[in-house]
């Protein structure tokens, strides 16, 4: 089956041809001919299906038809992040080859002027975020009344960014008579709400359960300690024994990680290089850019690139932290294993809490992740082992003394035979005396810092 069938122009065809694509994917066969038919659309698929064609080649065969005018584009796509709306715009350039269509793009962290400039020319295609596009909105700078399609992708990512309140707004500032395109992954109680509410007599689409992982990836877990520096180790090591690594994606759950991560990959030989929210945009599309040359064969990132990303070939992918979200787990290995290529996911587990979330994530995707076997030297110093390696005796950094001082565990111990009264006092002399004790530990010096000053004066103890 080819992409002839589906009601394409010759042009795009004639593009699709040029990529090398033959057979369309079971969301392109069944989306494409309801779109050209003027039909309200609701598409649901795992990630990596080929959403973004399902609505990109049907649109550039209904915009060869008609004029752009100032300020009031014909069609508007809403992404939920700048990543994202980029690769929409590539994938406008690589099937729109053959059309003379004025495409925009509306993301932060550019300039406001140059976006201006491209609107005021008038814009077939507006790919935006929520944001930057009520920016301009309200600045007078741009006119929804003329859109005529409104393409709402990864909607679940929009109600997790907080983003529904904003695309609710846009809808209503578009004409009610546009037609509707509107994609996700899953379809939380909020989404549902939102379809019943702006589609009108939609085509639902479903070409996959909803939160459901490909078949072309293969799942494992491995045990780690829960240290972060035990992690990291465990990440080394798993890297470099590695079969058929050709890239892989990272993803941690906070930006900081995300940042400390990095630097210890990068201090430790590795090619790798960091994508997180708080990235300025040429940062940001520098660090994907080398990622998909091969520049860099690791990519360090949070939740930012576990959406709809289209990176070609990632054989590997490393939850250094498990997810807090169950469908966030979908969207991050769903970054492997695309376009019937085979991929391998593996998430770090330290601990009862991951645990619990691993349970989540098995119970959303109905099957059980194995445990892998560790490679060498992960796991195998025993707890014992790592204490004596301590400096201090086997303490942390920051541990009391176990003698007349409360630790993370419990009270303090009491000697035998006094009263508990009289120790405290006795200890209390003992870190607020520096002569009478010089060679306190950081932890009393802590201690005594934190004294009110009252507890600070002697006070006399009967024998």
């Amino acid at each position: 089956m080819s992409f002839s069938h589906l009601g394409l122009s010759d042009k795009v065809l004639a593009a699709v041809a040029a990529t090398g694509y033959k057979t369309p994917t079971p969301i392109q066969d069944q989306a494409i001919p309801h779109v050209l038919a003027r039909r309200d659309v609701l598409g649901i698929a795992q990630t990596g299906t080929g959403k973004t064609a399902a609505f990109t080649l049907p649109m550039l065969t209904l915009l060869e038809q008609g004029r752009a005018r100032a300020r009031m584009p014909r069609t508007l796509i809403l992404e939920p992040t700048r990543e994202l709306a980029a690769q929409v715009d590539e994938s406008f350039a690589k099937y729109g080859a053959n059309h003379k269509l004025n495409v925009a793009l509306l993301i932060g962290g550019v300039s406001f002027d140059d976006q201006d400039f491209k609107l005021t020319r008038g814009v077939d295609v507006l790919i935006a975020t929520p944001g930057r596009l009520l920016d301009h909105f309200e600045r007078g700078r741009l006119l929804l009344t003329g859109v005529e399609l409104l393409v709402i992708d990864e909607a679940d990512r929009m109600l997790d960014m907080g983003f529904i309140p904003d695309i609710e707004r846009i809808c209503k500032l578009v004409p009610f008579t546009r037609q509707t395109l509107f994609f996700t992954a899953t379809m939380p109680t909020e989404i549902q709400r939102i379809t019943e509410q702006f589609l009108h007599n939609p085509v639902r689409v479903e070409v996959a359960r909803p939160a459901t992982t490909l078949a072309t990836t293969a799942q494992f877990l491995i045990k780690s300690g829960r240290q972060d520096f035990d992690k990291r180790d465990t990440l080394r090591r798993l890297i470099r024994a590695a079969e058929g690594l050709k890239n892989a994606i990272i993803f941690c759950n906070r930006k900081r990680d995300v940042a400390t991560l990095y630097r210890s990959l990068k201090r430790h030989g590795f090619s790798v290089q960091a994508l997180h929210g708080d990235m300025d945009q040429p940062a940001r599309m520098t660090a994907l850019d080398q990622f998909r040359k091969g520049e860099a064969t690791l990519l360090v990132a949070s939740d930012v690139a576990a959406r709809g990303l289209d990176i070609v070939d990632v054989s590997h992918i490393y939850n250094f932290d498990v997810p807090l979200h169950p469908d966030d787990y979908v969207h991050r290995i769903g970054r492997t294993g695309r376009a019937g290529r085979s991929g391998i996911a593996i998430t770090l587990v330290c601990g009862p809490k991951d645990a619990i979330a691993v349970a989540a994530i098995e119970k959303l995707i109905g099957r059980t992740i194995p445990y892998m076997a560790a490679p060498d030297g992960v796991g195998s110093a025993s707890e014992g082992d790592a204490a004596a390696a301590r400096p201090n005796g086997g303490r942390r950094h920051g541990e009391r003394h176990a003698h007349g001082h409360r630790g993370r565990g419990g009270p303090a111990r009491q000697p035998q035979g006094q009263p508990a009264s009289v120790t405290r006092i006795e200890d209390a002399r003992t870190r607020r005396t520096p002569q009478q004790s010089p060679a306190r530990s950081r932890s009393d010096e802590a201690d005594a810092a934190h004294l009110p000053a009252f507890l600070l004066r002697p006070l006399p103890v009967k024998a």
